[in-house]
């Protein structure tokens, strides 16, 4: 073969190269954008749960979907910043997880990617839908109740505290539900004569304050209010209230595994594998308008024993009879 018979059959099949490397490159994957306003180490476990309602879709993370993950580590204003860099990227879906922060977040990033979000308060009193049963607009996902449970969490606080004059109430004033569960809880504590001491926190320094007043004034029970910050700080707060002695009620089950007293709440794992059924939904085609907002419709109420029995605690045979869950 002649040298330029060579150089123009090489030539040619040079320029095939590029469509055939192409052509065996794999299929650009959906990108989920994952914000939380929680932490990562302390949220591995509904960030399984998350991944287990995706993988009954047929979706994999690394297999066949990829997942960015930004966590804001209990500080709400580092929030808007971060799904404002996933609507950039942009993502396929995006969950928004920890409560009422990241679906503010989320909503504020974007009008057109779709949004799963976990709701810690009514979503249409807070604006972010007009319809529970028809969502329109971008935004959909799973209502957890959790802030408007406090007063049922005051009245089975009170079934181990039947004496106690006053009891505290620590809440995070920069939590956006934060006013109305509040108000909720003087509206109960009203109704059933209960004095209150409201003790306020968003750092941790300030948590520490609020535990320094709880011993100094012996206040002899305390309703944590439901709040994602709180539930980054979880194992902080129930040895404070270890060392402060004081009864303590909290909304997760996590808390009362940690070494609180008690819970009262959903069951938080299946909320967030709801959000992954419903991410995985529309990764395979659904209109969120056909993905109305789940209601949880299982409540559990769980207590710690040792706690209680370090505490000098006793749990009623008509609490006990109601507990879910019994931690001894």
């Amino acid at each position: 073969m002649k040298r330029r018979e060579f150089i123009t059959l090489l030539g040619g099949a040079a320029a095939g190269w590029p469509l055939a490397a192409r052509a065996q490159q794999p299929a650009k994957l959906p990108v989920i954008g994952f914000l939380s306003a929680r932490a990562r180490d302390e949220s591995a476990h509904l960030a399984e749960a998350f991944r287990r309602g995706l993988a009954e879709n047929g979706y994999t993370e690394d297999r066949n979907v990829m997942i960015e993950y930004r966590w804001a580590d209990g500080q709400y204003d580092r929030l808007p910043a971060l799904a404002a860099e996933l609507a950039r990227r942009p993502v396929t879906v995006l969950a928004a997880a920890g409560g009422q922060p990241a679906a503010l977040a989320a909503r504020a990033a974007t009008a057109t990617i779709p949004i799963v979000a976990a709701f810690s308060a009514d979503p249409v009193a807070t604006g972010l839908l007009t319809s529970i049963s028809r969502p329109s607009g971008n935004i959909t996902g799973v209502s957890n109740l959790s802030t408007v449970l406090e007063p049922k969490r005051l009245s089975l606080l009170r079934e181990v505290a039947r004496s106690a004059g006053t009891v505290g109430v620590l809440i995070n004033p920069t939590f956006p539900p934060s006013s109305d569960q509040l108000k909720d809880i003087e509206e109960s504590a009203r109704a059933i004569g209960q004095r209150l001491d409201v003790l306020r926190a968003a750092t941790d320094r300030e948590l520490e304050m609020a535990f320094e007043t709880i011993a100094q004034h012996r206040i002899p029970a305390l309703l944590v209010a439901s709040d994602p910050f709180f539930n980054t700080r979880r194992d902080k707060l129930a040895v404070l209230a270890a060392h402060a002695a004081v009864p303590a009620m909290y909304g997760f089950r996590d808390y009362v595994v940690a070494g609180g007293l008690m819970s009262y709440g959903i069951d938080l794992p299946d909320v967030y594998h709801q959000v992954g059924l419903y991410v995985g939904r529309i990764l395979k085609g659904a209109k969120l308008a056909e993905l109305p907002v789940l209601q949880p419709i299982k409540f559990e109420l769980v207590l710690n024993l040792k706690t209680a029995k370090a505490l000098g605690v006793r749990f009623s045979d008509n609490l006990l009879s109601l507990a879910d869950g019994v931690i001894e």
